[in-house]
């Protein structure tokens, strides 16, 4: 009676009514910061009641969905589109409301059998997907697009070719990568919360793999509050309050964290043309804003502002520091070279990650009677995008090079603070 009691306090604890709440509130949440961010962007102003759509299309991006552009002139025009972004301000609320809501019925009771676990994310999953599913379909919305009353606009009314714009999300393709999305949440929230029983097995992995990767979060999210403090500051002295709550509530992770990878060395290339954009550094808008793809490193940054150096420093103070909180959060007796190797291992996936979502691609353009871009500020392109391997090579030697530096201070910092957090658990 009493083993039937707990299994059926378990279950209550996290049943389909929680999951509803759990799902709910994390596609709330970032319905929230998205609307708030637009409308600080001022997509308010958009036709035809189209914010509400593009605040669900812009969720459905931050979770790995596809959202396609299309666009029609007419008989005689052709309009082209392209977008290929992930706002990443989006995206970390939903890992923290959903990991967070998927963490909470298992602290602070006896370990979880596999199944049990299994079938609390498999409820989470099934929600997920109907709910991701559901957005994807109302993201998508067509747009006339305002050529003015010059030439262009002339020749567009002659030839009943007035353009237009519109977006549609990949209803299969968001399912996909929204559930692969929800799985990698998952596993991380597993790997860094230290109050969850977890069957033996996985306490094992988890105890082997969560300080490397509670350091690399930890460094990731140092670099997210050194953004929004850097925000917040230029807010304050130089104006264009609305633009930086935009950059803030909606990317501001897409410039933090390839901050760290120019920090470490990495260089990314890039281009602005035409009216695409957030707010950014001016530094950042000078470098990316030529005729042909640009270069960016600290040594094209720091040619145009030499304060681009204290990336580097930042790197090179909080990136150690890192590597001592891992050394710190892992028992005593473990070997410097594990812990060189545990690190770098950790911070190649978190470089790599940076890469693949981190990257931009925009463009739109109209052409009549086939010549191409016409319109002036109707066209345009945005382009980012890194040189992946070899920033995934820099973080490599970074993390084997302050991993090892750490785990030679090991010994010093058990002898002071005790044998780690873990060992003390296995102590009880």
């Amino acid at each position: 009676m009493s083993a039937v009691t707990t299994a059926d306090r378990a279950g209550r604890r996290h049943g389909w009514v929680q999951a509803v709440a759990a799902v709910l509130a994390a596609l709330v949440a970032m319905l929230g910061v998205a609307a708030l961010g637009l409308w600080a962007a001022g997509a308010a102003r958009l036709p035809d009641g189209a914010f509400a759509r593009v605040v669900v299309a812009t969720v459905v991006t931050a979770v790995g969905g596809s959202v396609e552009l299309s666009g029609n002139a007419g008989v005689f025009a052709e309009t082209r589109a392209g977008l290929t972004v992930v706002p990443l301000s989006v995206t970390l609320v939903g890992v923290f409301m959903v990991g967070g809501a998927f963490l909470r019925p298992l602290r602070r009771r006896a370990p979880a059998g596999g199944g049990e676990l299994a079938g609390w994310a498999a409820r989470i999953a099934v929600l997920w997907l109907l709910g991701l599913a559901g957005l994807a379909l109302a993201a998508r919305q067509t747009f006339a697009v305002d050529v003015g009353s010059g030439v262009l606009g002339g020749l567009t009314g002659l030839f009943d070719s007035a353009p237009t714009l519109g977006f549609a999300a990949d209803v299969p393709r968001t399912v996909l990568f929204g559930l692969l999305w929800l799985a990698g949440v998952l596993v991380l929230a597993l790997l860094v919360s230290p109050g969850v029983p977890l069957p033996r097995r996985l306490t094992l992995f988890q105890e082997s793999a969560r300080p490397a990767v509670l350091a690399v979060v930890a460094l990731l999210l140092g670099y997210v509050v050194l953004g929004v403090v850097s925000a917040l500051v230029t807010a304050a002295t130089r104006g264009h309050v609305a633009d930086t709550f935009a950059v803030l509530l909606l990317g501001l992770p897409n410039l933090a964290w390839p901050a760290l990878t120019v920090g470490l060395g990495a260089s990314w290339h890039g281009r602005v043309d035409g009216p695409f954009g957030l707010p950014v550094p001016h530094v950042l808008d000078e470098v990316l804003r030529t005729p042909d793809v640009s270069t960016l490193n600290l040594s094209t940054l720091a040619g145009h502002d030499g304060r681009a150096w204290w990336l580097l420093v930042a790197a090179v103070v909080l990136v150690p520091a890192a590597a001592l909180l891992m050394v710190a959060r892992s028992p005593a007796g473990v070997r410097a070279w594990r812990h060189a190797l545990c690190f770098a291992g950790a911070l190649v996936v978190a470089v790599l990650v940076i890469c693949l979502v981190g990257r931009i691609s925009a463009h739109y353009g109209l052409s009549l009677l086939g010549i191409g871009d016409l319109g002036g500020g109707l066209s345009g392109e945005l382009l980012l995008r890194p040189d992946v391997w070899p920033a995934v090579g820099l973080a490599a030697l970074w993390g084997l090079v302050t991993g090892f530096l750490g785990g030679l201070l090991a010994r010093p910092l058990h002898r002071r603070g005790g044998a780690g957090p873990e060992r003390r658990t296995r102590g009880r």
